[in-house]
Parts: structure tokens; C-alpha cells; sequence
């Protein structure tokens, strides 16, 4: 299982947990096309439900329960990147050197993914609970069949979910140091910290692929609705880091500035 499209095939379309983790070396041989399915491979506990679940509120996070609760949408939101990662590394062409670099820096970033999960996995057994206690959704699953290029997976993904991340992560970060759950913290210290590197992976392609055309106007233009930039912002929402993850003064001012009435506290959960 060398292939890059092994390797990705088998992610996407497993069954069971132990699949989603699968590390081997890739091959990348030439691309062939592929059909992106209806949904990932999943069976028992880890298939999706459409039964609503919202995000326990802050002030009961001290409960164990609800401290599973909230890692159970944090593993939810990894499980979901992996295999949409894996789809991207399928479903985007690639014929030259250059097209092989950015599939690589997805793999690298679906490496990260798999360390996220795992550590969400492990924090939650040591609370009583594991993945699938609680209803998974599908809410980034079903962007997957509109992001039709590159470009468009890399503005949804990487400049507007896991950028909304790095707000989210610091933000429940805080939170469980300041009720004295130190694990959890730290484990949003290291997701915060690959975020950061995430979201300049997707701003140095996005700035590659622009030609003369600002950032943010390419963003956009680039960003399928109705997913819009406001998807990017997360609570409390940090200039300053996501600067740091852009390395786009003019991005960030006009990120700033970008309002479209969407309310982020009104999310049923972090996805």
C-alpha cells in the first residue's frame, strides 16, 4: 500500500478507527481520477447522526460529562479533516513537481490530524468515554462535494476552518486552565500550535496560485458560498495570531473589517 492513492483510499473509505490512522510510505505515482463518495467509510459508533448536539456552555465545562462532550466535537471536527484531507490528496490532479509539493503538505497536515485525534481519543478514555458516545455530524463532509479545485479546498480548509481553529483552540485553551484541567490545555496548546503552521501552508499555496490579484480578493473569490469569510473568526476572535499564521498585513485588516451578521456563539458546536 505505497500509493498515494492506496494510502488515501484506505483512510477515506475505512470502516473503523484503527483505518483513519493508517501511516505508511507514499508513492506518488501518476494521478487517477477519482469519485468522491456519498460519505466516508464508517461503520457502528463512528457513523454520522442527525440528531442536534450542542456545544456544552462554558461556566459546566468543570463536569466530566460535559468535558467529554466538548472533546468529542473537538475529535469530531479531526476525524473530519482527516478524511477530507485524504479526499483532497484523491481528488485534485496532480502532473508536475509543484502539484506534488502541495499534496505533500496536505499529507503533512493530515499527519498533524491523526496526532490531534489521537490525543482528544486518549483524554476522553481517561474521562469514561470514547469517540462515538455522542452523535458525530457531517457538517465538513458536506462542503467537500463544492470544493471542486484546489485552490477552493485550500481557501475552505485552511484559511477559514482551521483558521477559525486557532481562535477556538486558544479560546477552550484558557478555559481548562482556568478550571485546573491542565491535560486538556495542553493538548489545545499543541492543536493551537499546528493550526498555526496549517494556516500558513494554506496562505503560502493561496499566495502561489493568486497571480496578480490581492489575497483576500482571491480568497473570496475562491471561497464557495454559503460559507463566508466570518467562518474564518472564532470567539474572541485574535488578530494578532491569525497575522502570524497569514504573514498578510492587507488579509487580516480586511478580516477585520468583514462583517456579515453571522453569529458565532449561535454554532451548535465548534464544527
Amino acid at each position: 500500500m505505497n500509493s498515494y492513492f492506496d494510502y488515501a483510499q484506505a483512510i477515506l473509505l475505512g470502516q473503523n478507527l484503527e483505518d483513519k490512522f493508517l501511516d505508511v510510505p507514499i508513492d506518488w505515482s501518476e494521478w487517477k481520477e477519482f469519485s468522491l463518495p456519498k460519505l466516508p467509510g464508517r461503520i457502528g459508533k463512528l457513523a454520522f447522526s442527525d440528531e442536534k448536539h450542542k456545544f456544552p456552555k462554558s461556566i459546566r465545562l468543570n463536569e466530566n460529562d460535559k468535558k467529554a462532550m466538548a472533546l468529542h466535537s473537538f475529535a469530531n471536527h479531526e476525524l473530519l479533516a482527516i478524511e477530507m484531507m485524504a479526499a483532497a490528496l484523491l481528488v485534485y490532479p496532480h502532473s508536475t513537481e509543484e502539484d506534488v509539493r502541495f499534496k505533500k503538505g496536505i499529507l503533512s497536515t493530515l499527519k498533524d490530524e491523526q496526532k490531534h485525534l489521537n490525543l482528544y481519543n486518549q483524554r476522553m478514555n481517561e474521562l469514561g468515554y470514547e469517540l462515538g458516545d455522542f452523535p458525530l455530524n457531517d457538517f465538513f463532509w458536506r462542503q467537500m462535494e463544492i470544493l471542486k479545485t484546489a485552490p477552493q479546498y485550500t481557501a475552505m480548509m485552511s484559511l477559514t476552518f482551521e483558521a477559525a481553529n486557532l481562535d477556538f483552540a486558544q479560546h477552550y485553551a484558557k478555559i481548562f486552565k482556568a478550571i485546573g484541567d491542565t491535560k486538556t490545555a495542553k493538548i489545545l496548546d499543541i492543536v493551537l500550535e499546528d493550526e498555526i503552521t496549517h494556516v500558513s501552508f494554506g496562505s503560502h499555496w493561496m499566495k502561489k496560485w493568486r497571480g496578480d490579484q490581492k489575497l483576500w480578493d482571491y480568497y473570496n473569490s475562491c471561497l464557495p458560498g454559503p460559507i463566508t469569510p466570518s467562518r474564518s473568526k472564532g470567539i474572541e476572535f485574535d488578530s494578532t495570531l491569525h497575522a502570524k499564521a497569514m504573514n498578510d498585513e492587507e488579509f487580516i485588516t480586511s478580516l477585520i473589517s468583514f462583517d456579515d451578521h453571522f453569529i458565532i456563539t449561535k454554532r451548535t458546536s465548534i464544527a
